[in-house]
């Protein structure tokens, strides 16, 4: 008998497929109930849409985009404040040794976390170069980031930045005087044997994949291609693929098997051998006091969520602007992940803003019905 779940999930995403959302799909729900850890898959589509596209399958990888600030970055954070190598509330700027301004002294860790730094959301700095990685131009990106104007006084309110965490990348290797894709394996995947599958795919390395595993993105105008097997951020792509804010790849599998890390960690059910359950604990449910960002992490949105309306107000999750996301409930006890390539072969392409809470309500209301959790 099929698995009632994989139904579920197959629908959703086939409904998605047809209305041409994306070209591909892979997606994933976890939960647990009285008889214990209960999972459900679904993948289908195209890796691409022309004639060297194949069928997307689990084991196929997609561009997370900003599922990196939570999952990578964010948990490598982690680690540094359980080694005493940062704290939350230091002031962290100055750490890359590069000149900035007075009321840049004041963004902390935990500023740069929640996005409330000051700095601006995003800039297309790109534009101004080339699409190629060097050290010149890796300095010369970091250099605009340190010298553009904060918006507001940190921590008076929250707005997204992707600024903030290609600093907070840099800061995790000036620190560890390691790339940030090497230390993150050493720390964070190798110990649950995800590095295969949960990975930077960096310019100057042999890609560890063949492309037709890889799930394309845009059709790059800057790049001049369709970009596959290669990270889709511009600014990501100027550091060599790999960043703070976006770089990562993984399959449906690997990025479901740490949210559940994630949530056995919450739920004090498992451990991390990189930092102690209370720090992450205490991560994800550090709220900004007027914002829905805790430290790393979003929440659902009151009445306008990507969730849809029945993740509980104490759950976390992210978006990738690629197509994926990740919600983690801790009440109710689910993960959903959506991995799509939603921005292949256009960014134009915006249905994914509708599709997320119908694909999240649609799952959530048939599991509640047939009183799975």
């Amino acid at each position: 008998m099929k698995n009632q779940l994989n139904i579920y999930v197959e629908e959703a995403c086939r409904k998605g497929l047809s209305d041409g959302v994306f070209y591909g799909v892979s997606a994933a729900v976890s939960m647990w109930n009285k008889k214990g850890r209960n999972r459900g898959w679904y993948s289908g589509g195209m890796t691409r849409f022309d004639l060297e596209g194949v069928a997307i399958q689990k084991k196929t990888l997609f561009d997370l985009a900003s599922l990196t600030k939570p999952l990578c970055t964010t948990l490598s954070i982690l680690h540094l404040i359980a080694t005493g190598k940062l704290h939350w509330d230091e002031a962290c700027l100055s750490l890359l040794d590069l000149t900035i301004s007075p009321e840049k002294n004041l963004i902390t860790v935990k500023n740069i976390l929640n996005h409330s730094s000051g700095l601006p959301s995003y800039k297309p700095y790109f534009e101004k170069f080339f699409p190629e990685f060097n050290e010149i131009v890796e300095n010369s990106l970091i250099e605009k980031i340190l010298k553009e104007p904060l918006e507001y006084l940190p921590a008076t309110t929250c707005r997204y930045s992707d600024l903030g965490f290609i600093l907070l990348g840099k800061i995790i290797e000036r620190l560890t005087n390691k790339s940030l894709d090497s230390f993150y394996k050493k720390v964070v995947t190798d110990p649950l044997k995800l590095s295969l599958d949960l990975c930077f795919l960096p310019h100057n390395q042999p890609s560890p994949v063949s492309n037709h595993l890889v799930a394309a993105t845009e059709l790059c105008g800057w790049r001049n291609r369709i970009i596959q097997g290669e990270v889709h951020d511009e600014h990501c792509c100027l550091l060599g693929g790999v960043s703070g804010h976006a770089g990562l790849f993984g399959n449906v599998e690997s990025v479901l098997t740490l949210c559940e890390l994630i949530l056995d960690i919450w739920k004090n059910r498992a451990s991390h051998p990189a930092f102690p359950n209370t720090l992450l604990q205490q991560a994800l449910t550090t709220k900004h006091p007027t914002e829905s960002w805790c430290l790393g992490f979003d929440t659902p949105s009151p009445g306008l969520s990507s969730s849809g309306r029945y993740f509980s107000s104490k759950s976390v999750g992210h978006l990738g602007f690629s197509g994926t996301s990740f919600w983690i409930d801790p009440e109710r006890d689910i993960i959903i992940i959506l991995l799509t390539n939603r921005i292949h072969p256009s960014r134009e392409n915006i249905k994914i803003r509708q599709f997320r809470p119908f694909f999240h309500d649609y799952l959530m209301e048939r599991i509640i019905s047939d009183c799975l959790l």
